[in-house]
């Protein structure tokens, strides 16, 4: 799989814009400020229908316009696919392939799936447990369309209890026969996730240890511990325990949307005891961890998106990563430098061909 080309129209810095890109290494040169890290996020709405970097679809447009449009030409399967993503201010987005709307954005997850290394990648260590469920709820949903769908049906139940729990608190009364329906299918659902999630780690853990060890050469043990209510004995006898705190929180307090995927290296949380080379080695070792599941589940290689990540290495890390690109580990690559003779100079050292696009303001 691989993306011909792109056409963007009033999305962000770009009033208009096309770029046509190799099946191979592109490089994506020129100084800060000029749509670099931009025209990645256009090919991350064009696979997974949303901005990587800003949940709102509203701010991706240029200023003073309307709306924004984006179009990509894609290749899988030796078929072409033409994929167009748009926005305009007060209406729904919309989203087609081969000119086709679909019903439901949904149904595009996994088709074109992609994996990108960004300096924001450090909130996985730096925040708290939900953007480490959002990172590892991506990476289900683009292989596994039942997980995806437990996961929307998850959401609604849980927000719904949400609202009748608000309603229990403001009136001072819980109506066990109102909430009981809500309760069943959010410990069945529960369970269905959980069961996934600790299926699909204990194939992909083993993965990012590799990584790790390839990308540091050190010989510190990195590790994932998935922590969960649903380990707890008797969990539904819990759950139900936790009523008079949910009512008067006005929010459910057990269940998967609390579970937490703790990075360890040597046995203790990264965070805290993690060196900063440590911690950017195991953020690369997720990330390609990744790109080896989608490849082993989807039957071809994903995209790779490195952001900035020159300048987020050092020169032994940046030699380990390139050395995987030289050897044909990756399919299509998209790098972004600020620095274009540098960006040459690893390409030229390691002899890898590279289309080199230059973005000027």
């Amino acid at each position: 799989m691989y993306l011909k080309n792109i056409r963007l129209f009033q999305f962000k810095n770009f009033p208009e814009a096309k770029r046509d890109f190799s099946p191979g290494v592109n490089c994506l040169v020129g100084p800060n400020g000029v749509g670099k890290t931009n025209t990645l996020d256009a090919i991350h709405y064009l696979c997974l229908t949303k901005s990587a970097f800003n949940p709102v679809d509203q701010h991706q447009i240029t200023h003073d316009e309307l709306g924004f449009l984006i179009k990509g030409q894609f290749v899988r399967a030796d078929k072409p696919l033409e994929v167009t993503c748009g926005v305009e201010m007060g209406k729904k987005k919309q989203l087609s392939i081969n000119g086709s709307p679909y019903p439901k954005m949904s149904e595009h997850i996994g088709l074109l799936p992609l994996v990108l290394i960004s300096p924001g990648d450090d909130a996985l260590i730096r925040d708290g447990a939900e953007e480490r469920r959002k990172f590892f709820d991506s990476m289900l949903s683009q292989i596994d369309k039942g997980y995806f769908q437990f996961l929307l049906a998850y959401q609604q139940v849980l927000k719904n209890r949400n609202m009748l729990l608000k309603t229990f608190h403001d009136r001072g009364k819980t109506d066990l026969l109102l909430l009981e329906p809500f309760d069943r299918q959010l410990l069945h659902l529960s369970q269905e996730i959980y069961e996934k999630r600790r299926s699909f780690l204990a194939t992909y853990v083993p993965k990012v240890i590799r990584h790790y060890q390839t990308i540091s050469g050190q010989k510190e043990q990195a590790d994932i511990h998935y922590k969960s209510n649903m380990q707890e004995d008797n969990f539904p006898a819990q759950f139900r325990k936790s009523l008079h705190k949910d009512v008067a929180l006005k929010r459910t307090n057990m269940g998967t949307h609390k579970d937490d995927f703790r990075l360890l290296i040597n046995g203790y949380p990264l965070k805290k005891f993690g060196s900063q080379g440590q911690q950017k080695s195991f953020l690369i070792g997720l990330k390609l961890a990744q790109f080896e599941v989608f490849k082993e589940e989807k039957g071809f290689k994903p995209l790779l998106l490195l952001d900035d990540i020159f300048d987020k290495l050092d020169d032994a890390r940046i030699a380990h990563l390139m050395e995987l690109v030289a050897k044909g580990d990756f399919g299509q690559l998209f790098i972004t430098d600020a620095r274009p003779e540098r960006s040459e100079k690893i390409m030229k050292s390691l002899n890898i061909p590279a289309n080199f696009i230059p973005l000027d303001k």
